[in-house]
């Protein structure tokens, strides 16, 4: 886990709409999840995006991560959304047995992508003539 200051000071400066739950073990922040609302068009199930999920490594296997996955969702349903996504690193498999464990299913007919790098500077930078 980074120094205390460091997530201070990185919270600090996080995008608006983004919203933080923490995780403490005693004075120590064990973890973290960071969310943001996702509202699709008319017709359309609202719902939260989970960005992050971190539990540090001195405390993994506490319950931690399960009580974030369990506030988010319960932020959902409070807020009458009605799903909460996330993507995982395919190459995790405990990552991906601890999401699973909570009831999350995969959604193979969806394809995650990213736009970064030159292709982010080609499509979003100034128009070249």
């Amino acid at each position: 886990m980074p120094p205390q200051g460091e997530v201070g000071a990185a919270l600090a400066g996080r995008p608006a709409g983004t919203e933080i739950l923490v995780a403490e073990d005693g004075a120590d922040l064990a973890g973290f999840a960071t969310f943001s609302a996702v509202y699709p068009g008319p017709g359309l199930t609202g719902g939260l995006f989970l960005k992050e999920l971190f539990v540090g490594a001195a405390h993994r296997g506490a319950g931690h991560g399960r009580a974030l996955m369990r506030a988010v969702a319960a932020e959902a349903l409070a807020r009458g959304l009605g799903r909460v996504d996330w993507t995982a690193d395919a190459g995790q498999p405990r990552l991906l047995a601890f999401y699973q464990g909570l009831g999350a299913a995969p959604k193979p007919d969806k394809v995650f992508f990213r736009l970064d790098g030159e292709a982010l500077a080609a499509l979003g930078g100034p128009e070249r003539r």
